[in-house]
């Protein structure tokens, strides 16, 4: 493919749209893949994949593979999904949260996410079904942005503990954040100072891709 070539010396972009949730939708092709973007950041394949990528191989591809159930909040492309099952080979269930219908239906034109077996993707709030949902998870994924900014709901207290309840005996969470300014250093110290240490242990992966920190919480048996 001439686009996939040219790609490699400049970004083309082969689809953008508006979105209600999203703002903007860009699919381009760089570096010989195609990429998901919102307007100012990686939405999905490119330095997330990369992001994510690192922390499932910080939490041990091994544990993840006897893994049962995994929940992904925030969808976008699916990224991770195809990190788990093409290069970790998990053959569990994932279940994925996405609030956004448009960024499904790019997701499934452009990067083939309907075509995975086990994944199954509901449109909803990530709040909204933390609150509802009755299953415990081996691993949650949380990685969900509205272009640079994140929802103020990831990081009160009451979503963190429903998160960590909703975790089986050694499950793990993996929380990707992005920090721009001290004010985003001082709310993820804060963040991880309310996780309870005699249930919990917590971790962090500061300055991945210059932007990123993940958070990475692990319940004790």
């Amino acid at each position: 493919m001439i686009q996939k070539l040219f790609s490699y010396f400049i970004p083309i972009k082969i689809f953008k749209k508006k979105s209600s949730r999203s703002k903007t939708i860009e699919v381009t092709w760089a570096n010989g893949e195609l990429v998901l973007d919102s307007q100012n950041t990686n939405y999905s394949y490119g330095s997330l994949q990369r992001i994510l990528r690192y922390g499932l191989r910080n939490i041990g591809y091994q544990k993840i593979i006897e893994m049962d159930h995994i929940l992904l909040l925030g969808v976008a492309g699916g990224s991770v999904v195809k990190t788990l099952v093409d290069e970790i080979e998990y053959k569990g269930k994932i279940t994925g949260i996405e609030i956004d219908p448009e960024m499904i239906e790019v997701a499934n034109k452009y990067f083939n996410l309907n075509e995975i077996k086990k994944f199954d993707i509901i449109i909803d709030d990530a709040f909204e079904f933390t609150l509802k949902t009755k299953e415990k998870y081996d691993l949650i994924i949380i990685d969900i942005f509205e272009d640079t900014h994140m929802p103020n709901f990831l990081f009160e207290k009451f979503f963190s503990e429903r998160i960590c309840y909703l975790l089986k005996d050694e499950g793990f969470v993996l929380f990707n954040t992005m920090i721009l300014d001290e004010a985003h250093n001082v709310r993820n110290r804060k963040y991880i100072s309310e996780i309870n240490p005699k249930l919990f242990k917590t971790k962090t992966l500061p300055r991945i891709e210059d932007h990123n920190e993940l958070i990475i919480i692990e319940k004790v048996a």
